[in-house]
């Protein structure tokens, strides 16, 4: 069996260096938008369709399923296609699955369109680490940070967008559907990037989907619990934290959605500037314990005080968590020995992580339905945050 890489490629020029992560950074803006677009356009969405918070949760939880489930196959995509062309792919399927979600309404095209766009989502966003691996050895901190910047800056312009836009043109699904001319774009520089971003390796035929995945590796599995605890906050913040400022801050619904737009904003601040603040030679567990100690206060405030200090831990959860999420998505390049390994570290992560992750918003919507409030479902996710602390600890020494 092939391996995506065998050793970091010859470094390119700077021109070519710099159109390489412009091109992740756009691909990465198509990685969010299906899951984040769904948060203000909820109210619509329950009244036409007919269902409760938990149900609408599912918009969320099928997209984060399928992006597990398909995890695996980025690496059979790869070795068929390679890992560039396997980016392209994906980007390609999140395009078709999110330009279907115009044709109607029925709950059953847009859960059917939500796993599509996830199981695009899972091959491209599986595949860039391999890719960061192998074109920027040197600095996978700032490269990584570049693409998880695109990641969240797409999420902050469909949070923001496309209440207004389904306002506009008086359709949420059609809203939802917009998002794929950012997908076609996408693709377009993706593919005019293919001298920045290296030949793809020999390909041979792929096995199993899951041979080759690193399950005897304990150094994996923490990555793994890592990768799912992260997704889990992540997703539930997109899916309620504007429902719960709403709900439990007495917020109006422009404010709310306002208030999680300047939420991603500041974690995509924080996704570049927390990797280039801490340095690439710095062990990476001081800044993960760091970032999910800010990251668990932010979930603390808002379950305890939510309509109290409100911009406070709004700040704190951003820059805590879109650190956190730059530095989860950066440990299996800096701990791997190769592309190859990168590769197949993170689809493991994504596997399993997602798969679990896939239940939190779900989890969260059935104990408002429950209890009436947010407060024990943020309580909790705060705890999720603390629990991280021990994988991060068992992780090996990282850095010069």
């Amino acid at each position: 069996m092939s391996r995506v890489h065998d050793r970091p490629l010859a470094p390119p020029g700077p021109a070519l260096l710099g159109f390489a992560a412009l091109a992740m950074f756009v691909a990465a803006l198509n990685l969010r938008p299906a899951l984040a677009a769904v948060s203000p356009l909820v109210d619509a969405i329950r009244s036409d369709l007919g269902l409760s918070a938990t149900g609408v949760a599912l918009l969320t939880t099928i997209p984060t399923l399928a992006m597990g489930l398909f995890a695996p196959f980025a690496a059979s995509v790869a070795r068929r296609f390679g890992p560039r062309h396997g980016v392209a792919l994906g980007l390609a399927v999140i395009a078709v699955g999110t330009a279907a979600r115009g044709l109607g309404g029925a709950a059953w095209l847009q859960l059917s369109c939500a796993a599509a766009v996830g199981a695009g989502i899972a091959i491209a966003q599986t595949l860039l680490p391999a890719i960061v691996k192998a074109r920027f050895a040197a600095r996978p901190g700032l490269a990584t940070g570049v693409y998880t910047a695109g990641l969240g800056l797409g999420g902050a312009i469909a949070a923001g967008v496309s209440a207004p836009l389904a306002a506009t043109i008086g359709s949420w699904h059609g809203a939802l559907a917009s998002w794929s001319v950012l997908a076609v774009v996408g693709i377009a520089v993706w593919l005019t990037a293919r001298p920045a971003l290296g030949p793809d390796p020999a390909t041979t035929t792929a096995g199993p989907a899951t041979r080759g995945l690193p399950w005897r590796d304990r150094t994996a599995w923490r990555v793994t619990v890592l990768a799912a605890a992260n997704s889990a906050l992540y997703y539930c913040e997109l899916a309620w934290v504007a429902a719960l400022l709403h709900d439990d801050a007495d917020r109006t619904a422009v404010d709310a959605g306002v208030l999680l737009t300047v939420l991603i904003a500041i974690q995509v601040v924080a996704m570049l500037a927390v990797p280039a603040i801490l340095g690439e030679a710095r062990d990476i567990r001081f800044g993960l314990t760091l970032t999910t100690a800010a990251t668990a206060l932010g979930f603390a405030g808002l379950a305890l005080a939510p309509a109290t200090l409100t911009w406070l831990w709004i700040v704190v959860l951003g820059i805590g968590h879109g650190g956190l999420f730059t530095l989860v998505l950066t440990v299996p390049v800096v701990i791997s020995r190769d592309a190859a390994e990168a590769g197949r570290i993170s689809a493991m992560a994504f596997f399993v992580g997602y798969a679990c992750a896939a239940l939190a918003p779900m989890l969260v919507g059935g104990l408002r339905d429950a209890l009436g409030d947010f407060q024990l479902a943020f309580a909790l996710l705060s705890g999720l945050a603390v629990a991280t602390l021990l994988p991060i600890s068992k992780l090996r020494p990282t850095g010069g």
